[in-house]
């Protein structure tokens, strides 16, 4: 194209665009005839000839306008010119400039039939212009004047229902629509930041940013009535509020205050409530009391009600608390579960909603649960120490106790703690209040000993503590004995925690003082064991048989044959079998009086504050091992203690026993007090824990010889004992499981020492009877007056046996008198008896000691009479082997000893008194053996007496 225009310049030729500048659009334009259009398509033309010959032409023609082509060729001639050659270079030269001409031209008819079309064009859109354009862009311009006043009519609209915003904000506010009412600021904020433009919207967006810190203000309102009272639909609100405000940390802030704030509200007013209903009038001076001082004007009357009061109320503050991080966990797994939750930095959008700073969030919460329930111990802690509770009565204490026990339950569950706030503060209360219980319960229980007539408290075969009122409480807990780990696991339905019991409805304070006499106990007998009524009941379904069918009065009919049957049950043999099974049901009722009974509640109520609050365990058990202590030797002090065995030499009492007796002496009985007074009088503090030695009642006696000597008053207060001793012995593993791993030696020592020693007090108290209720006085006058130098062989026995044995017969039927009025153990009738023949083979020992000759004869003789003493003995008890009978068969072939046999059975047998040894080498070896030999034998017997001496 450079070189089109070189050319064209050169030879004196317009451009198009120059030509058709100097045409005007009228005069210079003409249209080629049909014929110029013709030739010039029909022209033979060789493009690539043509071609060849442009591209010959060299570039330096076209390299600028003032470039001298002429003068170019003349350089270019050679110095010798041949004419020839400079023909053919000019017809060369021309035929470069035809063929660059010739193109020139073509293209510049070209552009003239092209500014030839674009002037027709140009005619016609002028032509257009004028009959359509002018019309359409009016339409147009009117349109969009129509669209701009549409917008601003619009735009008036928005700022009017934004200028009367705050009448919906106050209806969205008074139904508690926080969000919707946010919601509805940040909008109007927005759009009136789209018409700032406006001057009425600056006064419009103060008015919105004030709106706004009215509804900070109510949702703060808002979020502290969560505290009492939560409700889902109201804290989401708040929540979506707090959210939408941007304040989700600041919210969290905020409810802790709250729920501090709550705790200290609640329990002042309740608190305040008791003390201005107990003073009776309107003075105001309380309210301006701090809450530790007004917990000191509480009366013992409403201490308990205020209490269960106060505890409620903290109950529902603390499970609004629970509640409250339940709705935030549930929501953190709905944003876990959602797969449509979208998770952008600190934000979490769930259902549209938008939660921020979870994690803060969730730490905050945890935080505050040990926050809030150390704030609940230090209320509770200045209302438990504020009334001294020493003098309440054991009932309204276990009630305290109770509930203090179920508010530590709730601190467990609420936060995991043991709450050593409350137990510090209720044990420095029990432990004040047991002390002055304690004191009084054995000051009680010598009045019931010293009142104690020790007659039969009638109850039923089937007793058992566990009937109780006071033991109730162990069915409620798992059996001691059984390990967690042996305990069947699907056997029991997983307990609920006390949040998830009373999550919507309840409270676990209510039920504390309900359900104290929903059961009745039924331990006693009707009239005890000579109730006619009971008997009649017994026997009335079978003796009242009118409105039966008499096919079925008949003993047994077959079902298949209708026929009876020839061997049958017959109703005089269900009569006889249900009086047997009445009569044995009498049999094993257990012995024990009202005294016992009593004992009994005491260490069942002793043992329910003990389960209660188990830092008290050992004060408890300790006080409980009093109670044992002070009974067990109320019955020595009554029926066993007896100058009388003390020389009998038959070891009626244990050395453990002994042991016992001068330990509970030494460390709970006032001797001085008692007016017998052993030794220096102990400090003040120490006899305000001993109490004075009872002393049996005087319509006791004990030294009639138709009662055996209260024969049934000693199996009714010993039999007792031991009784009391089994239920110990029953209650051990529990109290086991309560005592403090340090303390459980004591209770060890308690058990081996005392408790087990119980049985070994029928021996002392039944030797007494034994003693007296046969005369071995007159036995041994009756064996003084036999010969026993006779020189022929007896075979009858002496009438000294029949004597002793129709004692011990009129002794058995006395025995079966006394087993009417009261049930006599088997362990108790075999102790008796044992006293009996031990008593009676010793008189024998010391009737056969007292003889002064005696012949082989003799000898023979006293055999034949202990033999028939056994032979007649054996068929009146069971007692197997018989006591002491080796005692006297063992002295009786001592007399056929030799001198030297003799001396070792001396050392041998110390069992036998120096008198009774001495008669055996004075009467037995006197004639054999010499005056020297006798007193070496009396010498050895004197040793063995020294030691005793």
């Amino acid at each position: 194209m450079q070189k089109i225009k070189s050319l064209m310049s050169r030879q004196g030729l317009k451009s198009p665009q120059e030509s058709m500048a100097d045409m005007s659009p009228v005069e210079n334009f003409r249209i080629p005839s049909k014929e110029e259009l013709r030739e010039l398509r029909e022209q033979p033309i060789d493009p690539q000839a043509e071609q060849e010959i442009i591209d010959s032409i060299e570039e330096v023609y076209f390299s600028s306008d003032s470039f001298d082509m002429v003068q170019y060729e003349l350089e270019k001639l050679p110095p010798d010119l041949n004419l020839q050659e400079l023909e053919e270079y000019r017809d060369k030269l021309k035929r470069q400039q035809a063929a660059e001409l010739e193109r020139v031209t073509s293209l510049q008819t070209n552009l003239q039939l092209a500014a030839v079309m674009c002037t027709n064009a140009r005619r016609q859109l002028s032509f257009a212009k004028e009959g359509f354009t002018e019309a359409s862009l009016g339409l147009l311009a009117n349109q969009r004047r129509r669209q701009l006043l549409t917008g601003l009519l619009k735009s008036l609209r928005t700022i009017k229902t934004l200028q009367r915003t705050d009448v919906r904000l106050s209806e969205m506010l008074e139904e508690e629509d926080y969000p919707g009412a946010i919601q509805l600021c940040l909008e109007c904020q927005k759009a009136a930041s789209t018409f700032k433009h406006y001057s009425c919207i600056s006064e419009l967006n103060s008015k919105l940013q004030d709106t706004l810190e009215q509804i900070e203000e109510q949702l703060d309102v808002a979020l502290s009535k969560t505290c009492k009272h939560f409700d889902v639909s109201h804290y989401t609100k708040v929540q979506l509020a707090y959210s939408l405000l941007g304040k989700t940390q600041t919210a969290m802030d905020q409810l802790h205050m709250h729920f501090t704030q709550a705790i200290h509200n609640t329990v002042f007013q309740v608190v305040l409530g008791y003390v201005e209903l107990c003073a009776g009038n309107a003075d105001t001076k309380f309210q301006k009391m701090q809450y530790k001082d007004l917990c000191t004007h509480i009366t013992p009357d409403s201490y308990i009600p205020c209490l269960t009061d106060l505890c409620k109320a903290l109950w529902e503050v603390m499970l609004s608390y629970y509640r409250t991080m339940q709705w935030h966990e549930e929501h953190d797994k709905e944003e876990a579960a959602d797969p449509d939750t979208v998770s952008s930095g600190s934000l979490v959008v769930i259902g549209g909603y938008i939660f921020k700073c979870r994690s803060y969030v969730k730490k905050k919460l945890e935080h505050g649960l040990s926050r809030i329930w150390q704030d609940v111990q230090l209320k509770v802690k200045a209302y438990l120490l504020g009334t001294d509770m020493s003098n309440f009565k054991y009932d309204d204490f276990i009630v305290v106790l109770d509930v203090i026990s179920r508010l530590m339950q709730v601190g467990e569950e609420f936060c995991g703690s043991k709450s050593e706030v409350l137990q510090e503060s209720i044990k420095r209360q029990s432990v004040n209040y047991f002390k002055n219980y304690h004191r009084t319960r054995l000051e009680e229980l010598r009045m019931f000993l010293e009142n104690e007539t020790w007659e039969l408290c009638p109850v039923k075969s089937n007793f058992s503590i566990a009937q109780l009122h006071e033991f109730k409480f162990m069915g409620q807990c798992r059996s001691p004995s059984v390990s967690p780990s042996r305990q069947p696991a699907s056997s029991e339905p997983v307990e609920l925690s006390l949040f998830e019991q009373y999550t919507q409805v309840g409270n676990p304070f209510e039920m504390q003082i309900d359900n104290k006499e929903e059961e009745t106990e039924d331990v006693l007998a009707s009239n005890g064991y000579e109730s006619d009524e009971l008997e009649k009941s017994v026997y009335q379904d079978y003796d009242s048989d009118s409105d039966v069918a008499e096919e079925l009065k008949q003993d047994f009919v077959d079902e298949q044959t209708g026929d009876i049957p020839a061997k049958s049950v017959s109703r005089e043999t269900l009569r006889s079998r249900k009086r047997s099974d009445y009569n044995l049901n009498k049999a094993n009722a257990p012995i024990l009086t009202n005294t016992t009974l009593n004992v009994i509640r005491l260490v069942g109520k002793y043992m329910q504050m003990m389960n209660i609050l188990k830092p008290i365990a050992f004060d408890v058990i300790h006080c409980v091992s009093q109670l044992f202590d002070y009974y067990l030797y109320a019955v020595y002090t009554f029926f066993g203690r007896n100058d009388m065995y003390e020389s009998s030499g038959l070891g009626l009492i244990s050395s453990r026993l002994r042991t016992t007796l001068n330990r509970i002496q030494e460390s709970l009985i006032d001797m001085e007090a008692g007016g017998e007074s052993v030794g220096p009088h102990g400090p003040p503090e120490e006899r305000k824990e001993k109490v004075p030695s009872p002393h049996l009642s005087q319509l006791v006696v004990l030294t009639a010889s138709g009662t055996l000597y209260g024969l049934a008053e000693r199996v009714v207060a010993t039999e007792s004992l031991v009784f009391l001793a089994e239920q110990f012995e029953l209650l051990q593993p529990h109290l086991d499981t309560m005592m403090p791993p340090a303390k459980k030696p004591f209770l060890q020592q308690f058990y081996s020492q005392t408790v087990s020693t119980a049985s070994e007090l029928r021996k002392p108290t039944y030797w007494i009877v034994a003693a007296k209720a046969i005369d071995y006085e007159q036995m041994l006058l009756l064996m003084a007056g036999v010969k026993w130098d006779i020189k022929e062989i007896m075979s009858q026995h002496n009438v000294y046996v029949d004597v002793l044995l129709k004692e011990f017969e009129q002794f058995n039927k006395r025995l079966g008198d006394v087993s009417r009025q009261v049930r006599i153990p088997l362990p108790v009738s075999n102790v008796l008896w044992e006293h009996c023949i031990r008593l009676a083979n010793r008189t024998l020992v010391e009737g056969y000691a007292n003889v002064k000759k005696c012949s082989n004869e003799g000898r023979a003789l006293m055999q034949l009479d202990f033999q028939q003493f056994l032979m007649k003995l054996e068929k009146l008890t069971d007692l197997r082997p018989i006591p002491d009978k080796e005692f006297v068969e063992t002295y009786i072939k001592a007399y056929y000893l030799t001198e030297n046999d003799m001396e070792q059975f001396i050392k041998n047998h110390r069992e036998y008194s120096m008198k009774q040894l001495a008669n055996l080498v004075n009467v037995c070896l006197g004639s054999h053996i010499n005056k020297k030999a006798r007193q070496k034998l009396l010498a050895a017997i004197d040793d063995i007496d020294r030691p005793k001496r």
